[in-house]
């Protein structure tokens, strides 16, 4: 079972796509399995025959525990010197037989690009992935702009094979089968049960993982929550004043969570303190500014998100950041790495219409903002001349903390400075 990212520690068994005595290729899917909120493929380590199967559908498996046997070499046959097209595999609309497409190592394909290599661009290719590549005249050049869904971005036998299938048709190269092969969240009906006026619903595999995570991080962290409230009236007509001309020049919406996003990066950079971790009596100190941004799904749970390095991003590629990671979660399309390495979490209630929120911290991070909906109201200004009553725009901010590790000073001082930049943000700002 292959550890899918930081604290998660077991997965669940969903589907065996093999059964014992049948063949898998190197990089072959051979089960789907599901973490914390992402399900997955695992991709066979070698080419073999699948001898045992260690753990039914529905097992929850912790990490690193063999969970198949492969045999790589049968004692009734001999061992092939590399793994070939399978016999009867669709390759673009035809049926080819293994001795139609050899493996030739290191040959130079078709198509008069170099030769064809097992590592290139920083990706392992397999000797299956390069005999397709070589039968269908793709060059290694092509081959790297391949997305791979695997293990660090491997290219597989599906990939490869749907990247045949879309090739040189109007869709961009790698659209079609990055949609096909991006490991999604199944979304399964919960049962129901109907006794008189009352419906009982079972929660689905989510609503379990969330509701498990959401107690243990009640039970691990004491959660303190401080509010303030922001003028973001100039902020507000600068994102009216420039958003067409912004979306004409990026060709991105822009909404106000990369602003959000900016000015929590900014201040975390101020109060380093404040993106940490507990493990045991030590205080993890995290170099990386890896802000998650909480999303609805369609099936109404929620899922994280993360922007890594927020900080290294201006508010372009903030808002690319967002955007792209948004429609991903609402289209089931997340991958494990997506929701990986958060370091702080953001969610926007404002969204639903809320104006406040005291949301729960998402384990093992230390602390959770919360923005409101921003809402015109009557606000006190000073000036030069006296007190003024004027219409401004206002919101609110909390953050819920870990007590034991951020004080009230230090929780309040990072709030307050976020609220400090998006109230200080220029209205003249460029884009």
């Amino acid at each position: 079972m292959p550890k899918m990212g930081e604290s998660i520690m077991e997965a669940t068994i969903l589907t065996w796509r093999k059964k014992p005595g049948d063949r898998v290729e190197l990089d072959e899917p051979v089960l789907d399995i599901a973490t914390d909120k992402v399900d997955s493929e695992v991709p066979s380590p070698v080419a073999g025959v699948l001898v045992e199967v260690l753990f039914k559908e529905n097992d929850v498996v912790s990490i690193n525990t063999p969970i198949a046997i492969i045999e790589t070499e049968a004692s009734n046959a001999q061992p092939a010197a590399s793994p070939a097209v399978s016999q009867q595999t669709p390759v673009n609309g035809k049926q080819e037989t293994q001795s139609q497409v050899p493996y030739v190592p290191a040959a130079v394909s078709a198509a008069g690009n170099r030769p064809l290599t097992a590592q290139s661009e920083g990706r392992f290719y397999s000797p299956l992935v390069r005999t397709i590549a070589q039968a269908e005249n793709i060059g290694q050049a092509e081959l790297d702009r391949i997305p791979g869904s695997g293990q660090e971005g491997r290219v597989t036998k599906k990939d490869i094979l749907a990247y045949v299938a879309n090739r040189g048709k109007a869709t961009a190269p790698g659209n079609g089968s990055q949609q096909q092969t991006a490991p999604s969240v199944v979304s399964r009906q919960p049962a129901a049960v109907t006794e008189g006026n009352v419906e009982i619903v079972e929660m689905d595999r989510m609503r379990k993982l969330i509701a498990d995570h959401m107690v243990m991080s009640k039970h691990t962290s004491p959660h303190v929550t401080s509010f303030v409230e922001a003028d973001v009236t100039n902020l507000v007509n600068w994102r009216n004043r420039i958003k067409d001309e912004f979306k004409k020049k990026y060709g991105e919406n822009i909404t106000f969570t990369p602003i959000f996003v900016e000015a929590v990066a900014r201040a975390l950079r101020d109060f380093p303190m404040v993106n940490v971790s507990v493990d045991g009596t030590s205080i993890i100190v995290k170099k990386d500014i890896n802000i998650g941004m909480a999303a609805a799904l369609p099936s109404g749970n929620l899922i994280v998100p993360v922007i890594k390095n927020a900080d290294l991003l201006n508010l372009a590629g903030l808002t690319k950041q967002v955007n792209d990671l948004a429609t991903r979660a609402r289209q089931n399309q997340l991958k494990p790495e997506d929701i990986q390495g958060g370091t702080f979490t953001l969610t926007n209630v404002g969204t639903f219409g809320n104006v406040m929120g005291t949301p729960i911290i998402n384990q093992p991070q230390a602390a959770i903002m919360a923005t409101g909906a921003i809402r015109k109201k009557p606000a006190v200004l000073e000036t030069e001349y006296g007190d003024v009553i004027a219409v401004r725009q206002m919101m609110f901010l909390s953050l819920s903390y870990d007590h034991r590790i951020v004080d009230g000073m230090l929780g309040g001082s990072f709030l307050r400075r976020v609220g400090d930049y998006l109230e200080q943000f220029d209205a003249n700002r460029g884009i």
